[in-house]
């Protein structure tokens, strides 16, 4: 990856979707916040390469309270920033803060699995006022700040008013003095992602900074603050084809690539860091399939067969299985990756996707590796909000789930650099 010039701060980093895409841009890293140790494990081990100072102390936090309350830090992190990177953040000079703070509590999906607590009593509903206030001290060119979807009609209790909440995102990042702010509901399909997934996108531009090249731009959203789409999203099996094994085993594991690449998709995410491209018979990382009982195979090959239908005595009252098909057809992309790989069958083989295909269909590319469990479930995905209980374990399926498509942030980092440039 080549050594890029523009720097940025990413908070709520996750295992690092929204750096990977923005890095593809032509962005650098030099300070990330992550309160997952294994998403920021994650985070941290695909960056070794470009940028091993992240592991330093002085460039990498679990706990964005500690940034924002614990006395001097912020200051001694601009001073960290000046001295080891040459940018005077007091004036001006950092290009980039981006954050997504976590939202379970927004998110349909989330929220169902947060249990019957008020919004307003889940902390990390509250995290948005810590990003816009480091914002404020760090003063970069351009911010942005993601969100899903249900962020905008959510609630504080349910006696509130609809939007109240997104009312109050607003509210915090306006407040920040010498800035424009401007937001949009985009889709990732749009950007080339096979994915429908909606996120919420708030972007912030420095009143100082020339934004006459997005003004141009009379097909951009959110007044030019954001790209305008691109299209492009690949069918399930131009992505993923390539990893299918036709010598599978139930609960077993492809070590190696089972075809070459077919085509530009497939070519693109078997790209290795120094250029070259994995060819059939080289390893394969992540590609460890689950042990499906007899029932739920016989349920995925009923489905196969009957065009995604799940027969009366094999349906539960968990969740519907989608069977995911090769082609989307004229609508797109319908699915969203969520932290749970069962809501979906594999298109051409009775199984959920393996890591690796459910990190395809957020843009990571095969060389990206993930730290921690495969799954995990109950208490300890979910936590349990009623009894203070805040602390939920990210297994890979999850940090993946939970990601920015890399498809995505690489689109709207091309938008940014076209400003700073």
């Amino acid at each position: 990856m080549k050594k890029n010039k523009h720097k940025f701060v990413d908070l709520f980093a996750g295992c690092g979707g929204l750096s990977l895409g923005l890095e593809k841009a032509g962005f650098h890293p030099i300070f990330v916040n992550e309160l997952n140790k294994d998403a920021m494990e994650s985070y941290l081990k695909n960056r070794d390469d470009i940028e091993p100072r992240l592991r330093l102390p002085e460039f990498h936090i679990n706990d964005v309270k500690k940034l924002v309350t614990t006395k001097g830090r912020i200051k001694k992190l601009i001073n960290d920033i000046k001295k080891e990177y040459k940018i005077d953040c007091q004036k001006g000079e950092l290009d980039l803060v981006v954050g997504g703070p976590p939202c379970q509590g927004f998110s349909g999906i989330g929220h169902r699995r947060s249990y019957s607590v008020d919004k307003e009593q889940q902390p990390s509903n509250h995290l948005f006022q810590d990003m816009a206030w480091v914002v404020s001290k760090l003063r970069p060119k351009i911010f942005l700040f993601e969100n899903v979807k249900g962020l905008l009609s959510a609630k504080w209790t349910p006696s509130g008013e609809k939007g109240e909440i997104f009312e109050d995102v607003l509210d915090a990042f306006r407040s920040i003095k010498g800035y424009r702010v401007e937001y949009a509901l985009v889709r990732a399909k749009d950007y080339g992602a096979p994915q429908n997934r909606p996120r919420v996108l708030v972007v912030g531009v420095r009143d100082d900074i020339d934004i006459s090249p997005w003004n141009k731009l009379t097909s951009g959203v959110a007044k030019g603050f954001l790209p305008a789409p691109t299209g492009g999203a690949p069918d399930l099996v131009d992505l993923l084809g390539d990893l299918v094994d036709s010598t599978i085993i139930n609960g077993g594991s492809t070590l190696t690539y089972p075809a070459p690449a077919a085509n530009k998709h497939q070519k693109a995410l078997r790209t290795n860091r120094d250029g070259t491209v994995a060819k059939k018979g080289s390893l394969v990382t992540e590609h460890d399939y689950s042990s499906h009982s007899p029932k739920v195979l016989e349920k995925f090959n009923f489905m196969h067969g009957n065009n995604g239908v799940i027969p009366k005595h094999l349906k539960t009252k968990k969740f519907a299985q989608r069977l995911l098909p090769a082609r989307w057809g004229e609508a797109g992309p319908t699915i969203t990756a969520t932290s749970l790989p069962d809501d979906y069958v594999h298109f051409a083989q009775p199984r959920i996707l393996s890591v690796r295909e459910w990190a395809r269909l957020q843009g990571f590319p095969d060389w990206y590796e993930f730290a921690g469990s495969r799954t995990t479930g109950g208490i300890r995905r979910a936590g349990n909000p009623r009894e203070g209980n805040f602390d939920r374990e990210l297994p890979k399926y999850t940090q993946i789930g939970n990601a920015v498509p890399v498809f995505l942030s690489e689109k709207v980092g091309q938008h940014f650099i076209k400003v700073l440039e």
